[in-house]
């Protein structure tokens, strides 16, 4: 992938060829061979946890295959589409640091600083990428912002920026837009519920562009290698442009990576961390065999992911409230998930028959239009 990748390496603190002994420099670049999103942030707090970061700083350039990425403190409900996601096939990630919402591809570079704390500067390691940019292509004007992103022509976003700060160590990551497909992005990045209230951090959306938009010739060697080039001479006495692959894969390498994806993974990280909401949305309810119309009020609590209480004001003439109430009943105490509710409410809608099951199934279609 780079024409300046030299040797591999593995990084623990007790093998043989660990960070302290595999250079003399104060900065090391690390590219990382897996497109896996799970790997790659995985891969970042392992360094956090496992390399002396009081030593030397690290650059992690990674990419991944299509994927959305939300803030630790964020909700999915409201920051993606998790249907469009679905269909087409994009996983969802919940990262360690804070920070907005963004749509990974190929396209995309991720570029992890890390530091120890006291060496942590945010606009430092931005400089590094919008020189190299300069350096590249004298014409593009890059800036950083006061919100530690990076415009392109005052006005398109080409890099936003999340960080994470532990009591010795710190890292701090970011975007660079150079051909990711926009259309996807902005199809996967919009809400997937009405009606949320929440005090999840929201995503400020912006206008992005590509780099190769504006630098159609811009190629990715020469983008990777100006990027270790400028990250060596900023923080090291060397300005090579060396750099050495990791594979997150490897468990031999780096031990305990595997079961820290398979967490970020999981359910109860990516969804399960939402911090508390409630919904309250009108549902359209149609009867087609009656041509019958109404609206109906669902309002939801959701706690950990879970259903915490939930109250469907449906019109008596439309659904007896037993059976509205059934469905509501169904949904408290289970996971905020449209496999979960399905289940419940199909299972519900058995027992029913004619226009009454019809009804019950047409309000579950809407309840789990909601959920997502």
């Amino acid at each position: 992938m780079m024409s300046h990748v030299r040797s591999t390496l593995s990084l623990g603190r007790n093998r043989s060829a660990s960070i302290a002994t595999c250079s003399g420099e104060t900065a090391l670049v690390l590219l990382s061979q897996s497109n896996d999103v799970f790997q790659n942030l995985a891969l970042e707090d392992w360094i956090e946890a496992n390399v002396d970061l009081r030593r030397r700083g690290v650059l992690l350039l990674w990419r991944n295959r299509p994927a959305v990425v939300i803030g630790r403190h964020q909700n999915p409900w409201a920051e993606c589409h998790l249907p469009a996601m679905r269909a087409a096939g994009v996983p969802l990630a919940r990262r360690r640091s804070g920070g907005g919402t963004v749509f990974h591809d190929l396209g995309n570079l991720n570029l992890t600083f890390f530091s120890s704390k006291t060496a942590y500067d945010r606009r430092r390691n931005l400089k590094v990428v919008t020189e190299a940019l300069r350096r590249l292509r004298p014409a593009l004007d890059v800036r950083a912002t006061d919100r530690f992103d990076i415009l392109l022509n005052g006005h398109f976003k080409i890099s936003g920026s999340a960080a994470r700060l532990s009591r010795k160590s710190s890292y701090h990551h970011c975007t660079l837009l150079h051909s990711a497909d926009r259309s996807a992005l902005a199809e996967m990045l919009r809400p997937s519920c009405p009606g949320i209230h929440s005090n999840a951090t929201p995503s400020v959306p912006s206008p992005v562009t590509n780099l190769l938009d504006h630098a159609p010739t811009l190629q990715w060697e020469e983008l990777l290698d100006a990027l270790v080039h400028q990250y060596n001479a900023e923080f090291s006495s060397s300005s090579s442009s060396s750099s050495i692959t990791v594979d997150p894969g490897d468990e031999a390498a780096f031990p305990g990576v595997g079961a820290s994806a398979a967490e970020l993974c999981g359910w109860d990280w990516t969804f399960g961390r939402t911090p508390k909401f409630r919904v309250e949305t009108v549902l359209q309810l149609t009867d087609e065999r009656a041509a019958a119309r109404c609206s109906a009020r669902l309002q939801v609590e959701v706690k950990g992911g879970v259903v915490e209480s939930c109250r469907l004001d449906v019109p008596d003439d439309w659904l007896p409230p037993r059976l509205s109430s059934e469905v509501s009943g169904v949904l408290v105490g289970g996971r905020f998930c449209r496999h979960r509710a399905a289940a419940a409410i199909t299972e519900l809608t058995r027992s029913e028959s004619g226009e009454l099951r019809s009804r019950l199934k047409d309000l579950g279609d809407a309840v789990l239009t909601v959920i997502g």
